[in-house]
């Protein structure tokens, strides 16, 4: 892989994970904590969770550890038009 193709695939993930966002499944959560514990910038999830808020907080990275490491499936990504609202 050359240098070109590394950044345009690099700027094509940016921008697919600039546009989503975590969203919560309150109804199948059982607490167990375990996504906030695997969260490398220590965001507490369960409590959005709880809360049945979609993590759209601005320090997330979209990194997924969160989603691979619930039990349940409770978390998913989902797009959002958040740029889309800005620009109108």
């Amino acid at each position: 892989m050359g240098l070109k193709e590394f950044f345009i695939t690099e700027t094509s993930r940016l921008t697919a994970l600039s546009i989503g966002q975590v969203v919560t499944e309150k109804e199948l959560c059982v607490q167990c904590g375990i996504c906030t514990f695997n969260c490398p910038i220590g965001i507490d999830i369960r409590q959005h969770v709880w809360e049945g808020k979609s993590i759209a907080d601005s320090h997330c990275l979209t990194c997924g550890e969160c989603l691979k490491r619930c039990p349940r499936g409770v978390l998913r990504f989902e797009r959002t038009n958040i740029f889309k609202k800005i620009q109108q």
